[in-house]
């Protein structure tokens, strides 16, 4: 039997348009029944989620402890690859009693209603917090057996240090875990153990991304590979990361079938360079979609070339050639499609003229209206997210 401790929550994504009732808790749990037949959530629930927390157990067979919780709490997204947000702000949820649990194998996620205390043999423990995660000890809890599952930044917080492999090494002494996991979205996750070992596992690529939720699901597959059969933390987390891929594509909570995740999976590997970035800025609207590609690409650590940032608005004899000279400098193109928008489809070809691939995103543009981006090679993706991670991945 497996516990699960973490919370229920709404979630809405604008692009692509998905409104369900999940949360950390509410994902792993979904996941891990598809797998074993006993598995137990312990959640917070306010009273207008008594119905959605009830329909979610029982469409996924699971068994819930719920306790009581006076705000329901949603998480909204424009795309997947932007910052939550919380509604109530979590500053202002009113915070629930603590509660305790105990168990042989336990998936502890941090919660916004309240801290639990957790008592295991085996525990796989994710804060769930980028901006003031709590460490496991800090939480009251003790495990026999304990793996630390974060990411980056979460990291970050807790023990200061940028390095995953410095950071990995002070959580493992400083909460006495035997294992630690360091997430990196796109570029893998780094697997840390006691007696020494450091791996990296890679993430792999799949034909759509759709990220709401892929923590979970990783956490999830870790605690079912590691915890519950008892494979290596290395190929636990291996797998853990093709469950993701599939899980990003599929948009399935169920997790992935041995057969699928024993099938050829290609690594992910962000390609470092630079991006030109072509859309129209001409509204606040385009303004914001540029913006937010920017920033999602610099994310990945990629180098940017914006002509609305690194050249401007100015007479036609000025930006074009500062343009121009600019996607000279890249080695491969982001373009926002959507609206056709003249300087951008000329800059497409140029860059196409030139070799340089063209990862394009077009939403709303006809079949009959691509017949010259795709026949020229581009990459054309109705999906932002998708979008974003194919230019990182491009090859």
């Amino acid at each position: 039997m497996i516990q699960v401790v973490g919370g229920c929550y709404n979630e809405t994504c604008l692009s692509p348009d998905v409104r369900q009732f999940y949360g950390s808790g509410g994902r792993a749990a979904a996941a891990l029944a598809s797998r074993l037949p006993d598995v137990v959530l312990h959640t917070y629930g306010a009273p207008e989620a008594g119905q959605k927390l009830k329909r979610l157990a029982e469409l996924s067979k699971f068994k819930m402890r719920v306790m009581a919780a006076s705000d329901d709490i949603s998480f909204g997204y424009f795309h997947p690859l932007q910052s939550t947000k919380i509604v109530p702000p979590p500053q202002s949820i009113r915070r629930a009693e603590p509660f305790t649990v105990n168990g042989d194998v336990v998936l502890y996620f941090g919660m916004l209603e309240g801290v639990p205390a957790v008592d295991g043999q085996t525990v796989v423990y994710d804060p769930q917090n980028g901006i003031s995660p709590i460490g496991f000890k800090s939480t009251g809890s003790h495990a026999r057996r304990l793996a630390i599952v974060c990411n980056k930044g979460e990291s970050l917080r807790l023990t200061g240090l940028a390095d995953p492999q410095g950071a990995a090494k002070s959580l493992l002494a400083s909460e006495g875990a035997d294992v630690v996991v360091i997430k990196g979205a796109a570029q893998g996750a780094l697997v840390a153990s006691s007696d020494g070992r450091i791996n990296n596992v890679p993430a792999y690529r799949s034909k759509t991304v759709f990220g709401i939720g892929s923590g979970d699901i990783f956490a999830a597959a870790f605690t079912f590979f590691w915890a519950q059969e008892g494979r290596a933390p290395e190929q636990a987390a291996d797998l853990a990361s093709r469950a993701v891929s599939h899980y990003v594509e599929t948009r399935e909570e169920k997790l992935a079938s041995d057969d699928v995740l024993k099938a050829p999976f290609e690594p992910a590997i962000v390609k470092p360079g630079r991006v030109y970035l072509a859309g129209p800025f001409f509204s606040m609207a385009q303004i914001w979609l540029v913006e937010e590609a920017r920033m999602a690409l610099r994310n990945f650590g990629l180098n940017v070339f914006s002509p609305l940032h690194d050249v401007g608005y100015g007479a036609a004899n000025d930006v074009a050639p500062a343009d121009l000279a600019g996607l000279e400098t890249c080695d491969r193109v982001f373009a926002i499609l959507d609206g056709l928008d003249a300087g951008t489809v000329f800059e497409v070809g140029f860059a196409r003229k030139i070799g340089l691939p063209v990862i394009a995103y077009a939403e709303t543009i006809s079949k009959e209206a691509c017949t010259m981006f795709s026949g020229s090679g581009c990459r054309l993706v109705d999906d932002f997210a998708t979008a974003v991670y194919e230019t990182a991945w491009v090859s």
